[in-house]
């Protein structure tokens, strides 16, 4: 009946299979395998020209069965050979053959059949998401496939087992599945074995606990789908006692237990049919019993606190202690600091445990008392000067104070006392730390407020004043006991404050000059304030600066300075003339002082300074000084011609421009230039001049520079003739125009000839023998005045004279002028 199936099966894949492989029709066969199943090997071939049938034979290969064969139309592309063995070796031969039956070509392949198929013995579900499948194990099986499908039909899924048995995982609580399983070798699949029906178990309850004692432990759940009935099993951790209940509830109490003690809880869930779902356990410890305080200390230290100790109990993991006052503290240990604590304080601790259930009830509360609060408010008096006293308020819980008074030198002082007032005595300029320390059965408050108090700063008494500028006082001192910052001060400046500063020195300026100041130096402190009893220092400035009213020159080398004097008396003053290279120097104790030897020809800084035996003033204003230039040192004078002269003279120092005169009763000649020579004319001859010169410096300043009287040179002689005389002598005749009291020479000078001769004082002629007649003579006539110095500007005169016996008249030519 399975091989008929089969067949009819492998006939409609045959009947696709011959109309679609008709066009693949090739000269030789090639076989391929198509699909294998345990008791048929499926085919297929390509279509082979001329083939009218087509012979599968599947020959066993290693055991003595016998051949099977099946052929198919020449259509055909696809076959399949059935009712074969299992697990078994096939030799696959495909014949093509023709009408004749003749074979026209062949091919062939081995393949193996797949297993028998699979017998399932049993199925069943332990576990709500799981069913198991038992099966017969097959021979030549190299793996089995479980296939589970819901009976719905919206669920299928293969797992790959190795053998017996084997479970389908991941399926649903409480649903019914139909299950095969398949076989597996290298041949292929075995067909599905005949298929069992199984349905899943419930799930389980899924337990929800808690400790709301230290003896019970409560356990709820949500209902479960399709579970009728509950069972829970209650066991004590390190127990082999069990204690089991049923129920249709969803809440269970279990009492009883002890405290601190871990319970597990395993929660089933049965359906209708009896079956038992998945099981689940839950742990769950009992809330632990309440512990005992044993002892409760008030800590030492800079920080008040309480240590609290308690007795271990049973299943604790951590320990919370708690002051009545909201306190507390946490830890693993069997004790805790609670920090800090109030201090004047009774109060009760109290310890509850914890574990993972919760808290244990708490302990019995101990009670317990703190030291005394320090005092709040501590201040210190002094009714009078070095006589003070420190107070305090009364605090609670107080059976005696101890005070403590430190200096902040180091020096301690302290009294015992049961008031609220301790005396003491107290310098200037000191800093005093007060501290107050309460004491009651617990000791005393571990810390204490401190106050201080800083008596007055004391007077500096090594005040020095220095003068270090003319308007500007220095003030210095030692710095003094419990002084924070000094206050500088000047009656004479309305006590405006000068310096206010934590130095011990100050710099008063901008004062008045030469004007007492009484400086007060006052120390002060943040806390008492400033003293205001310290003694004055007096302090002089220095004196005024004087100013230049006037300068006026009295003689070549004096100038007189007028300048104010704004001093008290018994001022000095001095006046300094400053020049580029020297420094003239006065004093006075007056306004007026003279500056005398000042070089011509220099310009200076003129200042004025007052000295007192305080000090120095500034320098006043200072004003410039120009002195006249300096005089040429030489002049000399040349007289160029009869009328004209040249002046010459060396420069003056600080001169730009110069004014020459030359003055005589007949007249005067001047020239004004910037040179230092000048070419002057209406110059009278045979006359004595006064020689003056102005030098002039850019800025106007002018010295008149006076020099020896220059003489102009004997005039020349005028109508000067030449005759010819008897013995064959010329004479050389003249006119002179001033006083005859100059020798003349006459010189006498022809191509041929040269004479000269000289005339004395008061005569008008020469006479001169001539050697050689009929020339042409140039004749000068020169007075010769001091010393044998000629004139040589006189003019020349050209004549024509002819020998004796000629009765061509004398020709008398004028010369032409000449300098030389």
């Amino acid at each position: 009946m399975g091989c008929y199936t089969m067949l009819l099966k492998m006939m409609k894949l045959l009947l696709l299979l011959t109309f679609t492989g008709i066009c693949t029709a090739q000269n030789d066969i090639k076989l391929s395998v198509f699909t294998v199943t345990s008791k048929s090997i499926t085919v297929q071939w390509n279509g082979l020209t001329g083939a009218s049938s087509y012979k599968i034979t599947a020959t066993p290969k290693y055991t003595p069965e016998q051949p099977i064969s099946t052929e198919f139309s020449g259509n055909t592309v696809m076959g399949s050979v059935i009712c074969l063995s299992p697990n078994t070796v096939y030799t696959m031969q495909v014949e093509a053959m023709d009408k004749a039956r003749k074979v026209l070509s062949s091919a062939q392949t081995e393949n193996k059949t797949a297993p028998a198929i699979p017998i399932i013995q049993q199925v069943y579900s332990k576990n709500s998401d799981s069913i198991t499948v038992e099966f017969t194990e097959v021979a030549g099986a190299t793996g089995y496939i479980l296939r589970a499908e819901s009976k719905m039909g919206n669920f299928f899924s293969e797992t790959n087992v190795t053998g017996s048995s084997g479970t389908m995982v991941m399926l649903q609580p409480y649903t019914d599945y139909i299950l095969s399983v398949i076989s597996v070798n290298s041949g292929g699949r075995s067909q599905p074995s005949d298929p069992k029906e199984a349905r899943t178990v419930v799930t389980a309850p899924k337990l929800t606990t808690f400790s709301p004692a230290n003896n019970t432990i409560n356990v709820s759940w949500s209902p479960v789908r399709f579970a009728v009935l509950y069972t829970l099993c209650i066991i004590r951790e390190g127990s082999s006692t069990r204690l089991k209940l049923n129920t249709t509830n969803t809440a269970v109490t279990f009492d009883n237990l002890e405290a601190g003690t871990t319970y597990c809880i395993k929660g089933t869930a049965w359906d209708a049919e009896g079956r038992t779902g998945d099981d689940l356990t839950v742990c769950q410890i009992t809330r632990p019993p309440s512990p005992d305080v044993t002892l409760v200390q008030v800590t030492q230290g800079r920080s008040l606190g309480i240590a609290v100790y308690w007795s271990s109990v049973q299943g604790a993991s951590t320990y919370m202690a708690w002051t009545s006052n909201k306190q507390n503290c946490t830890t693993e240990n069997l004790y805790c600091y609670i920090i800090p604590a109030e201090c004047g304080q009774n109060h009760s601790v109290s310890v509850t445990a914890y574990n993972d259930a919760g808290p244990s009830s708490p302990s019995y509360p101990a009670n317990y008392i703190t030291y005394p609060c320090p005092p709040e408010n501590i201040w210190v008096e002094e009714p009078t000067a070095s006589n003070c006293m420190v107070r305090w308020e009364a605090v609670p819980l107080v059976e005696h104070y101890m005070a403590f008074i430190k200096r902040d030198d180091g020096t301690e002082m302290s009294c015992n006392t049961t008031k609220t007032t301790c005396q003491f005595f107290c310098m200037c300029g000191y800093t005093y730390l007060t501290s107050v320390f309460p004491y009651n059965q617990a000791g005393s408050s571990p810390y204490a407020h401190v106050r201080n108090y800083t008596t007055i700063p004391c007077c500096p008494a090594d005040v020095s004043i220095q003068l270090v500028s003319t308007e500007t006082l220095e003030v210095m001192w030692s710095p003094v006991k419990g002084a924070e910052l000094y206050e500088t001060t000047a009656a004479e400046t309305n006590d405006i404050i000068h310096c206010n500063d934590t130095a011990p020195m100050c710099a008063l300026s901008d004062l008045s000059c030469n004007t007492q100041y009484s400086v007060t130096v006052t120390p002060c402190s943040e806390l008492r304030g400033c003293n205001r009893t310290c003694t004055p220092s007096t302090q002089e400035t220095a004196p005024c600066a004087p100013e230049i009213l006037n300068m006026t020159q009295t003689n070549n080398s004096t100038y007189r300075v007028l300048i104010t004097t704004p001093n008290s008396l018994n001022t000095n003053y001095t006046i300094t003339a400053t020049g580029r290279y020297d420094k003239y120097i006065c004093q006075s104790r007056n306004s007026t002082c003279d500056l005398t030897q000042l070089p011509c020809g220099s310009i200076y800084e003129v200042s004025a300074v007052a000295i007192t035996t305080v000090g120095k003033s500034l320098p006043g204003y200072s004003k410039p000084l120009e002195t006249g230039p300096c005089c040429p040192t030489y002049v000399n004078v040349t007289q160029v011609t009869q009328a004209m002269t040249n002046v010459t003279w060396s420069p003056g120092t600080g001169a730009r421009s110069y004014i020459t005169s030359l003055t005589s009763p007949r007249g005067q000649a001047k020239c004004h230039t910037m040179d230092s020579h000048c070419l002057m004319g209406c110059i009278t001859c045979g006359t004595t001049y006064s020689v003056n010169l102005q030098a002039i410096s850019s800025t106007g300043h002018m010295s008149e520079c006076k020099y020896l009287g220059f003489s102009s040179s004997a005039c020349c002689p005028t109508g000067v003739k030449l005759y010819r005389t008897t013995n064959n002598s010329l004479r050389v005749y003249w006119r002179s125009l001033g006083p005859q009291m100059y020798n003349h020479t006459v010189q006498l000078y022809g191509t041929g000839a040269n004479y000269t001769c000289i005339a004395a004082a008061g005569s008008m002629y020469c006479d001169i023998q001539e050697e050689t007649c009929g020339d042409v003579y140039t004749v000068v006539a020169a007075p010769v005045g001091q010393y044998g110095v000629k004139v040589t500007f006189c003019q020349p005169r050209t004549y024509s004279v002819p020998c004796p016996g000629s009765n061509a008249g004398m020709v008398i030519s004028r010369g032409k002028r000449s300098v030389n």
